[in-house]
């Protein structure tokens, strides 16, 4: 679930990128305007991305707690 998180953002990383740079949104030219629906989904994971990703951020190691035996 962290790395799909990950490339999602990513994603959402390099879409928001090219339409500060460029005014060019990356998922509406690949999907069209006639799939308004299936952008829609697109940007709501990887906005839950983004959400994951601050869960990961406060993690402490970036890993899950595991019992470690001494």
């Amino acid at each position: 679930m962290d790395t799909l998180s990950l490339i999602l953002m990513i994603i959402g990383a390099v879409n928001w990128g090219l339409v500060g740079i460029f005014q060019f949104d990356l998922v509406a030219a690949i999907f069209g305007s006639g799939a308004a629906t299936f952008s829609r989904i697109i940007y709501t994971l990887v906005g839950l991305a983004g959400i994951w990703g601050i869960a990961l951020l406060c993690r402490r190691d970036g890993r899950r707690d595991t019992v470690r035996d001494e």
